[in-house]
């Protein structure tokens, strides 16, 4: 295999579910490590790269680790490639560190916030020295409170200086990147039926980049993909057993009141966003079980004839416990399932989580819309294919 042929690699901290994973997977990333510190979650890796012969790749290569990020020691912890993986040779290292430091709905601590793991993923790129770097945030980020910590960020990638806590001008000489891009995105205009915008910086090596021009991601959808659109199959599916016998005239009712409500919501925002769905939330393990977000994102979830007061039973368990009333036919309309938030998310319609029903939900609301990752993916694979073009040309 020539150089130009090679598969580009990558390797994920704070991996979750696979939101990210996926999304570089279907961009032509191959992945050396995904590491996430959540047992659920990476039992969810596990049993899908076991599964898809699309991932066959990956289970003779990728190591799927069970750690705490900051313990993550790259040079020691790959064990399926058999061998040290050299410096400079990992083509991205990609990461969406965690949220709540950032995020308007907790304290928004920053670097304060022991959560916070911004440097560590700046050391391993001191360590991997990879082709290219791609982090994933919250909005909240970009807000101006955060302007002299991104600015440290920056300096620390590229060189620059920044102004330290103490209100002195810090000089840092970098690692020899340049960041190409750091800014918002949002989920919905690549067809995720939801309001979900994220920040992700984009960085080159100096050495890849070159005279070369990185391209952000444009829009894949002009007009946003509506939930009623997206959970119809599987809304349908759920209805359908019920349509004959002893629930039969509920199911009907119930199914057509959720669609028409849908679709009307669709319809009135035609052009104004769509009807689609508030921002998904994994919540926290400090509190009790999975629902739909605080009361404006539920208030939103109504308006969709969805009630966000809490998560389905998948339809074989609420056949067998016989919780039809709660999932599928109260006043407020159906609760979502699992499947079906992580189809809001962006998952493929497969893809399959492990874990009870609370810890499930959690990973698809911790989530990196996978088509946004993708889009992300294919503009960075952009210049790796084309630097490596140059570089075969020039040797």
């Amino acid at each position: 295999m020539t150089s130009t042929e090679r598969e580009f690699t990558s390797i994920e901290i704070c991996a979750g579910a696979g939101g990210q994973a996926v999304g570089l997977h279907a961009a032509g990333f191959k992945h050396l490590a995904l590491v996430e510190i959540d047992a659920h979650a990476k039992a969810t890796l596990d049993k899908n790269i076991a599964v898809r012969s699309e991932w066959a790749w990956e289970r003779e290569h990728c190591d799927v680790l069970e750690a705490d990020v900051k313990e993550f020691e790259p040079h020691r912890d790959l064990t399926k490639g058999g061998k040290r993986l050299p410096k400079r040779e990992l083509d991205l290292l990609a990461g969406g560190v965690p949220c709540p430091p950032f995020s308007h709905a907790g304290k928004q601590l920053g670097k304060d916030d022991e959560r916070d793991l911004f440097p560590r993923m700046l050391k391993l790129v001191e360590l991997l020295e990879p082709r290219a770097v791609m982090i994933e945030n919250v909005r909240g980020i970009k807000d101006p409170k955060f302007a002299s910590y991104r600015d440290s960020i920056e300096a620390r990638l590229q060189g620059g200086q920044y102004l330290g806590d103490d209100g002195q001008e810090v000089t840092d000489e970098g690692l020899g990147y340049t960041v190409c891009k750091w800014d918002v995105l949002e989920a919905s205009d690549f067809g995720v039926p939801q309001l979900r915008p994220r920040a992700i910086l984009v960085a080159f090596r100096n050495d890849v980049l070159k005279d070369l021009k990185y391209e952000w991601p444009t829009p894949t959808h002009e007009e946003p993909v509506s939930v009623a659109d997206k959970l119809q199959p599987t809304m349908h599916d759920r209805y359908k057993p019920y349509f004959e016998g002893i629930h039969a005239e509920r199911a009907r009712d119930a199914y057509d009141r959720w669609l028409d409500t849908a679709t009307k919501r669709d319809l009135e925002l035609k052009g104004k966003g769509g009807g689609i769905a508030p921002t998904l939330v994994g919540g926290s393990k400090k509190h009790g079980g999975a629902d739909l977000g605080p009361s404006r994102a539920k208030a939103a979830w109504k308006q969709l004839g969805v009630s966000g007061l809490g998560v389905a039973n998948d339809p074989e368990v609420c056949k067998e416990k016989g919780t039809e009333d709660r999932d599928l036919f109260g006043d407020a309309g159906p609760m979502l399932t699992v499947q079906q938030a992580a189809i809001i998310q962006g998952f493929p319609a497969t893809w399959e989580f492990t874990g009870g029903k609370t810890a499930r939900y959690r990973q698809v609301g911790n989530a990196f819309p996978p088509p946004v990752a993708e889009a992300v993916g294919r503009s960075i694979i952009e210049v790796l294919r084309a630097a490596r073009e140059r570089d075969t040309e020039n040797s």
